[in-house]
């Protein structure tokens, strides 16, 4: 096998507008395509990621997924409890931080319902 990394992962979303306001606007990630998909109308490929990441996530409505369907995604953070604030106070009802064996976390979903656990690195 020669896979080196995940490139993109599909996030089902509802509205790719409300999405993409969420994940730039609460979330500080930087939009990496969006252009119209041909085979759906009125879909587009919204792709998202953090600035200078190596994996993207595609918010999609055009898939056989269902949103708020995802859980457990997990993203990490430099600054645990800054990025708590930061969630709160851009509206994410945030949960933690939790202390675990494996690491500080945080928890949050997206309007649509996807889960997401925040880690601190380290």
């Amino acid at each position: 096998m020669t896979i080196t990394r995940v490139q993109r992962l599909s996030l089902p979303v509802s509205d790719q507008d409300r999405a993409k306001e969420f994940y730039t606007g609460a979330l500080g990630f930087e939009v990496v395509g969006d252009t119209p998909v041909p085979f759906a109308e009125g879909a587009r490929w919204l792709e998202v990621a953090p600035p200078g990441a190596d994996t993207s996530m595609v918010l999609v409505t055009w898939l056989d997924m269902e949103p708020g369907t995802v859980g457990g995604l997990m993203l990490r953070s430099s600054d645990l409890d800054g990025d708590l604030r930061r969630l709160r106070d851009r509206g994410v009802r945030a949960q933690g931080p939790v202390d675990t064996p494996w690491g500080r976390q945080v928890t949050f979903t997206d309007p649509d319902g996807n889960a997401f656990v925040l880690e601190a690195a380290g």
